[in-house]
C-alpha cells in the first residue's frame, strides 16, 4: 500500500537529503515536496489521506510553530515531525507540547532521520537519544493561544499570514482571488478566535509562535 509523505522545507538540498531517507525508510511511497506553509496548505488539501509531514519550522508564511499548530488543529490525525536545524532543548520541548510526533535535527545521518520516519509512521513519538528524559523535567509552555491559533480555518490562517506580513485588505483581495468585504469578514473572525482587537495586537500575539534567537541554528529552523 502506497503511502505519501509531505516533505516540507525551503531548502532545496536538505528537501533532497529528507527524500532519499524517505524512500529508505518506506518502499512504497508518494514523495510530496513544498517550500512554504501556502504550498504544504494545499498539499495537504489535495492529500487528505497523507500519512505524514516533515516540517522545517523556518518556511515562507511560518512564524516559528504557527505552521506546526496550525496543521495539528486543522488534521488532527496527520501526525507531524518537526525537522529543525535548532538542537535546542526548549525548541523540542516546545514541538511537543505543539502536538509534534517527533523532532529530527537536521545534523542527523541519514540512518537516524530514516530511523526517526519509520518511528512515527508506526506510531510512535521519536525523539533523539537521551532527549526525552531530558525535555520531561523542563517546564511545558502554557497552550492557551496556540488553541486558539489552531482553530483557525485553513483561510482565516492564511489571512492572519498575510496581515503579519504586513498586506493591505486590498493586496490580501487580490492575492486570494476574493472581495475586500470577504477579507473584512475573515479578519473579524480571526480577531475574535484569537481574542484581539486589531491589527497589530494580532500581529503581536502571533510573534509568540516565534523561534527566541537563541534556539535558531545558523543553518535555519
Amino acid at each position: 500500500m502506497t503511502q505519501t509523505i509531505i516533505v516540507a522545507d525551503d531548502h532545496p538540498l536538505f528537501r533532497a537529503a529528507l527524500k532519499q531517507a524517505v524512500n529508505q525508510a518506506v518502499p512504497d511511497v508518494n514523495t510530496v515536496e513544498v517550500d512554504s506553509i501556502k504550498a504544504l496548505q494545499a498539499a495537504v488539501e489535495a492529500n487528505p489521506d497523507a500519512d505524514l509531514i516533515l516540517l522545517d519550522l523556518n518556511m515562507p508564511g511560518a512564524h516559528g510553530y504557527s505552521g506546526l499548530v496550525f496543521m495539528r488543529g486543522q488534521y488532527p490525525g496527520l501526525p507531524v515531525v518537526v525537522v529543525s536545524g535548532s538542537e535546542d532543548l526548549q525548541v523540542m520541548r516546545r514541538s511537543v507540547d505543539y502536538g509534534a510526533s517527533g523532532f529530527i535535527p537536521k545534523s542527523a545521518p541519514l540512518p537516524t532521520i530514516t530511523e526517526g520516519i519509520q518511528a512515527v509512521l508506526e506510531g510512535d513519538v521519536w525523539l533523539p537519544e537521551g532527549v526525552a528524559d531530558k525535555i520531561e523535567r523542563m517546564q511545558s509552555e502554557p497552550t492557551d493561544f496556540s488553541e486558539r491559533l489552531a482553530s483557525l480555518t485553513p483561510q482565516q490562517f492564511r489571512v492572519l499570514g498575510m496581515l503579519a506580513e504586513g498586506l493591505l485588505n486590498k493586496q490580501i483581495a487580490y492575492d486570494l482571488d476574493v472581495s475586500e468585504a470577504t477579507i473584512k469578514a475573515h479578519i473579524t473572525a480571526v480577531f475574535r478566535k484569537l481574542g484581539v482587537r486589531n491589527r497589530t495586537q494580532a500581529v503581536i500575539a502571533i510573534q509568540q509562535m516565534e523561534l527566541d534567537p537563541s534556539e535558531q541554528s545558523l543553518s535555519g529552523g
